[in-house]
């Protein structure tokens, strides 16, 4: 008898195939910042830290860290991406203002 899938558990997709995860080369690093920009072929974000927490400062200065650039099918997958997990995060923690 066929086992049943685990309640949650996606059904495969007819062909797609499974994603293997490589996690060797990872490296983690906390970003408060994030810029975008965009021409029609790509997406840019830009990712670092705001270490100024003197508001009244006439200029802040931003250590940025990390460019991604993405194809905006790229960014578009990843805007949905995002939308998703915000919305489990708020139904979980409450609502962001």
């Amino acid at each position: 008898m066929a086992k049943a899938p685990e309640e949650g558990a996606k059904p495969a997709e007819p062909n797609m195939p499974k994603v293997k995860w490589d996690t060797q080369g990872l490296k983690s690093t906390y970003c408060n910042f994030v810029n975008a920009t965009s021409t029609r072929e790509e997406v840019v974000l830009n990712f670092g830290v705001n270490q100024n927490w003197d508001r009244m400062a006439g200029e802040v200065e931003i250590e940025l860290d990390h460019r991604i650039i993405l194809s905006p099918f790229a960014a578009k997958r990843l805007t949905d991406l995002l939308q998703k997990l915000m919305a489990e995060y708020e139904n979980r923690y409450g609502e962001l203002k």
